[in-house]
C-alpha cells in the first residue's frame, strides 16, 4: 500500500525557501521590517482593513476578544462547530460562552440563533466560516442590533474567500486567521488579527506586544527619556517573528493559486460522489465564494465510524472536524449539556473531511474516491446479505 495521505498539508516552495533564508541571513529574527510588510501584504486581502500579526490562530481569537474589551461578566456567543480556542479564548479573559446553534446548510453559526442568545451582556458573537464558506454576515449583522456586541468573524478556514463579493476580513468589525501549516496559507504557526475600527486594531497590537506602549504622545510620563516605555493594560507576547511573516508573505504571492486548486479538487468531489449512495456532499450558497479549507461530507445511516476506520486503514487520512465545543470535558464540567445545539450536534455524527489541499494531484484524489465508495460498498454489500 501507497503512503497515507493526509487530510490538509502545507506547500512549500524554493521561493518560500528562499524568502525564510534571506532573513536568517539578515539581521533580524523576530519584530522586524518583515512584520510590517506582511501585515500590508494581509490588508490587501482583507479590503484594506487593517491587520495585527500574531503567533498562531488561538493567540489571534485571544488578542480579538481582549481588544474588543472581553472580561468578566461578558457573554460571547459561539457556535459548537468549530475547534475549541473559538470559546477556550474568550473564557480565558473571564467571559462566559453561549452555544449558539449552526444552520442545516452551510453549518456556519444560525443568525436566528444568533439573535436569540445575544442579552445585555454580550460582549461578541463570534462566526465561524466553516470549511472555507463564510457565515451570513449581513443577517449577523442584523443579529445584534440593539445591542452593544461587536461581530467577529472566525476566518481560520476561510481567506481568499468572498462573501457577495466582499472579501473575508471586511465583514465583520473583527476577523481571525490562522496559518497553520494545514490552512489555505502558512507561516509554521501563525495568524492574525483585522479590526474595522483603528483603535481596536491599536490595542490588538498592544495586546500582542505584552501591552507595551512607546509612543510619546501615549506616554503618562513621556520625558523619562528615550529608553521609557509603559504598560498601562496588560499583554501577552504573541508576536510573529519576521522569520515566519518571510514566508506569510511568500505563501501570500500564491494564495490565488491555492484557492483556485482547492476548488477545482472540490469540483472533482462533487463531480465524483454526486451520485453515491449514502453520503451527503458540502454546500453552498449563491452569495458565496468560499476559499474551501475542508471537504466536509456526510456519512449516513450511522456509518460514519466505519467508513472512517476503513478509510485510514486504506491509506487516506480522513478527519472530523469537529467534536461540538460544548462536548468537551472542560465545557461540560461547567455546566453545559449535550442536546443544547442539535444541528450541530447531529452534522457531527456524520461529518468526515476527506483530504483537500493545493498539492492534492488529481491521482491521488481518484484513490480517496476509490477508497469511499469502497467502504460505502462494503457495508451495502453486508446489508443487501
Amino acid at each position: 500500500m501507497t503512503g497515507m495521505l493526509p487530510y490538509g498539508r502545507q506547500s512549500i516552495s524554493e521561493d518560500d525557501v528562499a524568502a525564510v533564508a534571506a532573513v536568517l541571513r539578515g539581521d533580524w529574527l523576530t519584530t522586524g521590517p518583515q512584520v510590517d510588510a506582511f501585515e500590508a501584504d494581509l490588508a490587501r486581502w482583507t479590503g484594506g482593513v487593517g491587520v495585527a500579526a500574531v503567533s498562531n490562530g488561538t493567540a489571534a481569537l485571544h488578542v480579538a476578544y481582549a481588544a474588543a474589551g472581553v472580561g468578566p461578566g461578558d457573554e460571547v456567543v459561539v457556535p459548537p462547530m468549530t475547534f475549541v480556542a473559538t470559546a477556550s479564548s474568550a473564557v480565558a479573559l473571564g467571559a462566559k460562552i453561549v452555544f449558539a446553534d449552526v444552520d442545516d446548510e452551510t453549518f456556519c453559526l444560525d443568525p436566528a440563533a444568533a439573535a436569540a442568545a445575544v442579552t445585555s451582556r454580550t460582549k461578541v458573537v463570534a462566526a465561524v466560516d466553516y470549511a472555507g464558506h463564510p457565515a451570513d454576515y449581513d443577517a449577523l449583522r442584523k443579529s445584534v442590533e440593539g445591542s452593544d456586541a461587536l461581530l467577529l468573524a472566525d476566518a481560520a478556514h476561510s481567506i481568499g474567500g468572498t462573501y457577495h463579493g466582499r472579501p473575508v476580513g471586511s465583514l465583520a468589525d473583527l476577523t481571525t486567521f490562522s496559518f497553520f501549516p494545514t490552512k489555505n496559507l502558512t507561516t509554521a504557526e501563525g495568524g492574525a488579527v483585522a479590526a474595522l475600527d483603528p483603535e481596536i486594531l491599536k490595542r490588538a497590537r498592544r495586546f500582542r506586544g505584552v501591552g507595551v506602549v512607546r509612543e510619546r504622545d501615549d506616554l503618562r510620563f513621556p520625558d523619562e527619556g528615550g529608553w521609557h516605555q509603559e504598560v498601562h493594560e496588560f499583554g501577552l507576547n504573541y508576536r510573529l517573528p519576521d522569520v515566519l511573516c518571510a514566508l506569510g508573505r511568500s505563501q501570500l504571492r500564491r494564495l490565488g493559486e491555492f484557492t483556485a486548486r482547492r476548488s477545482a479538487l472540490v469540483a472533482r468531489y462533487d463531480e465524483a460522489l454526486a451520485d453515491v449512495d449514502g453520503v451527503l456532499l458540502p454546500n453552498r450558497r449563491s452569495w458565496a465564494d468560499p476559499a474551501w479549507h475542508l471537504y466536509p461530507i456526510r456519512v449516513l445511516d450511522g456509518r460514519r465510524r466505519e467508513v472512517y476506520d476503513r478509510m485510514r486503514a486504506a491509506g487516506i487520512g480522513v478527519q472530523v472536524n469537529y467534536i461540538p465545543v460544548h462536548w468537551h470535558p472542560a465545557f461540560a464540567d461547567l455546566g453545559y449539556r449535550r442536546g443544547s445545539c442539535p444541528v450541530a450536534e447531529s452534522f457531527y455524527s456524520q461529518q468526515l473531511s476527506l483530504p483537500l489541499y493545493p498539492g492534492l494531484s488529481n491521482a491521488d484524489q481518484d484513490r480517496v474516491i476509490d477508497a469511499l465508495t469502497a467502504a460505502l460498498r462494503v457495508g451495502s454489500v453486508r446489508s443487501a446479505a
